[in-house]
């Protein structure tokens, strides 16, 4: 709007007070980077070629089976990240669950580095999804991209998996708390005692009970 600024006085009162602490900011209730942080799981790689067939890659833990028939999983992107818009662009991605070996490549994937693939050995064998990382993978999952659901910053991206390649016999990778496990550690602790037996309870003996006499009333017969 144009116009004439008004000028407006105002008389103020001066009083004395003593100012009082800021109150210490409540932690955010709605964060569930602790809750999460609780819940060890397996380390993947979600990887899919770009419009320009250049590969793309982001570390993931979120993710889950959805059915067995027809098998589906899920797992969750970055909105804003590259390896999402490839993954929609070409309709495919490949999931890369590494092994307990491959903490380097995991971090590499979750870094801002612009070059992840010159740094991890990969492959594209035919048919494949997305870029296999053989050096770190286990188990590698072909997936066709057939539903998407965006919710704030990550897109839950629902792949149909045409085919599982086992490339390595070794242990998964684990986190949780904030820092990396390996499987065949935690695999590796004593077995729980096993707990005796209870004790089983004894018969309790027979009472004798007297015959009756011929001709007598026999309580409760």
């Amino acid at each position: 709007m144009t116009g004439t600024a008004e000028t407006t006085t105002t008389t103020t009162t001066s009083t004395t007070s003593t100012p009082s602490a800021a109150p210490a900011a409540a932690p955010d209730a709605t964060d569930i980077r602790p809750l999460m942080a609780s819940f060890p799981s397996g380390v993947s790689v979600v990887t899919a070629l770009g419009a320009d067939s250049a590969p793309r890659g982001m570390t993931c833990s979120s993710l889950a089976s959805v059915a067995l028939d027809p098998a589906t999983l899920v797992v969750c992107l970055r909105t804003a990240g590259p390896t999402l818009r490839a993954a929609l662009d070409s309709g495919h991605f490949a999931l890369n669950l590494l092994h307990e070996e491959a903490r380097t490549v995991s971090d590499l994937f979750a870094s801002g580095s612009t070059d992840r693939f010159a740094h991890a050995e990969w492959r594209l064998p035919l048919g494949a999804a997305g870029p296999h990382l053989t050096e770190a993978a286990l188990a590698v999952a072909d997936c066709t991209v057939v539903h998407t659901v965006e919710i704030g910053d990550h897109t839950a991206v629902f792949g149909r998996v045409t085919r599982v390649t086992h490339t390595d016999g070794r242990s998964p990778l684990l986190y949780g708390r904030r820092r990396y496990a390996r499987w065949s550690a935690a695999a590796s602790g004593p077995a729980p005692e096993a707990e005796p037996a209870p004790a089983r309870a004894l018969p309790a003996p027979a009472l004798a009970v007297p015959s009756p006499v011929e001709g007598q009333a026999r309580v409760g017969s």
